[in-house]
């Protein structure tokens, strides 16, 4: 098909060997009206197979930039029909003179001014550009002053180039400094600290690793795999509310939500099997503090249970007759070795429930073997528990003063341990703010059918595995 320029007095036709490009009118409604005001032809619209040739820009082509002069066409001449027919070459050649002469001023006015570009006022600036230049001007100064103002042209814009790349990279670095994305973290350890409670990028890294392979069937337009577990991990360590984070990575908060619940199911099924697990006995031994190395080796745990409110009224069971339980408290029991790393966190128990009760429906003891210390900072009543294991329970705020206890083979100076487990619970709390509570509803409901965690007991035990991957929250030496 054979393309013909469209504006007023141009017989510009796309033929082999002519050098010219030749454009459709822009999609973009406001751009498009732009060119048709340029165009200048009363009651005219285009259609599909209206072109616009390259000769009605300044720089020969257009330019999809909006500060850019050729964001729109701007050089058009009134075509008068009684002008004589030129005769070759002179005319042609003072016309085309004038045209680049007028193109060049045109630009120059352009960059000088402080307002916005207007069609009809570009045009009007072309018309008198024109007109100033009479038949009686020689083609040496013709050319002499073309020759001038084009060499000044190309150094406007080399100029203008470099500015707009200067500030397109300034921009670039203010955009990703500000964006939640992998790069902004990578080289910033405490912005890594701050919201997702991890030392520092590797080890963030490292957990997505791990996670990625698992995280195939979670799919997302708008978010990358790494922008997910930012999300989730935001979503414990901050305590953000689900319409703040969809604002902040652009997405809906349903959106959020099943982002939420898909990244920490997959952390509980593949981080907590690797952060949080009971050690051995010679693990345990080869790691004992000093504190504990010489007069206490046997130390297996020291234990301590704490309390996370909730909204209201939870309902228990996992069947959709639940009913709801009195009381709005979920009760944790955690287990720390002497190392300050999580070792045991059960599910959350509601309402009233003596800490004999949560170890035994916790599965706690099934851990212990025949002649391990239990610690605890606090009378837990869980000494029979303890001793029908075979395991010995001590309280370590008593090693100190009672004798009995120290006769029965209680070191005096474990009296270390004694807040060991109440730091680690509160750095624990203190790094993922949601484990403050009040736990929101949602989160209270059973999972799965198949499973009794909820997906906050998911979420307290994924926080702890994230702690273990810290630094030893309170190394006794």
């Amino acid at each position: 098909m054979v393309h013909t320029c469209v504006a007023a007095g141009c017989r510009n036709r796309r033929t082999p060997g002519t050098g010219l490009s030749f454009y459709r009118f822009p999609r973009d409604p406001e751009r498009k009206q732009r060119w048709i005001a340029a165009v200048n032809r009363q009651g005219w619209a285009p259609n599909d197979g209206s072109r616009l040739c390259s000769t009605h820009f300044i720089s020969g082509k257009q330019v999809k930039n909006p500060r850019s002069p050729d964001y729109v066409p701007s050089v058009f001449t009134t075509v008068s029909p009684e002008m004589k027919e030129p005769s070759p070459p002179e005319v042609p050649d003072k016309q085309e003179a004038r045209v680049e002469a007028a193109n060049a001023l045109l630009f120059l006015q352009c960059q000088g001014g402080s307002g916005p570009e207007v069609p009809g006022a570009m045009e009007a600036s072309v018309e008198g550009s024109v007109s100033s230049f009479t038949d009686d001007d020689d083609d040496d100064s013709l050319s002499d002053g073309k020759d001038d103002t084009l060499a000044q042209t190309s150094v406007n814009f080399d100029d203008i180039l470099k500015a707009l790349r200067r500030e397109n990279r300034a921009l670039r670095e203010s955009v990703e400094k500000m964006s939640l994305s992998e790069n902004s973290l990578r080289n910033d350890a405490e912005k890594v600290k701050f919201y997702t409670g991890l030392p520092n990028f590797f080890v963030l890294e490292t957990v997505m690793l791990l996670l990625a392979p698992h995280m195939d069937a979670i799919r997302s337009a708008k978010l990358s795999k790494f922008q997910q577990l930012l999300l989730a991990l935001m979503r414990l360590r901050l305590d953000l509310r689900n319409q703040d984070l969809a604002y902040r990575f652009g997405v809906k908060v349903g959106t959020v939500v099943r982002t939420v619940h898909h990244v920490v199911n997959i952390m509980s099924s593949t981080l907590v099997p690797t952060a949080v697990f009971w050690p051995s006995r010679a693990e345990l031994r080869k790691n004992l503090p000093a504190a504990l190395r010489s007069s206490c080796p046997d130390c297996a745990v020291i234990v301590d249970c704490f309390a996370i409110p909730c909204e209201g009224p939870v309902a228990q069971g996992n069947e959709r007759g639940a009913t709801a339980v009195a009381g709005n408290v979920l009760n944790y029991l955690i287990g720390v070795a002497p190392q300050g790393v999580v070792t045991f966190i059960s599910r959350g128990i509601l309402g009233d429930f003596s800490p004999r009760d949560l170890v035994e429906s916790s599965g706690f003891l099934c851990k212990l073997l025949p002649g391990d210390v239990v610690l605890a900072s606090r009378d837990l009543d869980i000494s029979d528990a303890v001793a029908a294991r075979g395991a010995r329970f001590g309280i370590a705020r008593c090693f100190q003063h009672d004798q009995s206890v120290m006769a029965a083979g209680f070191p005096a100076d474990a009296v270390g341990v004694e807040t060991h487990v109440e730091r680690v619970v509160s750095m624990v709390r203190r790094r993922y703010a949601m484990l403050t509570g009040p736990v929101e509803r949602p989160f209270t409901t059973t999972a799965e059918r198949t499973s009794n965690f909820s997906t906050f007991d998911k979420i307290v035990q994924v926080a702890c595995a994230l702690n273990n991957l810290c630094i030893s929250a309170a190394p006794l030496e």
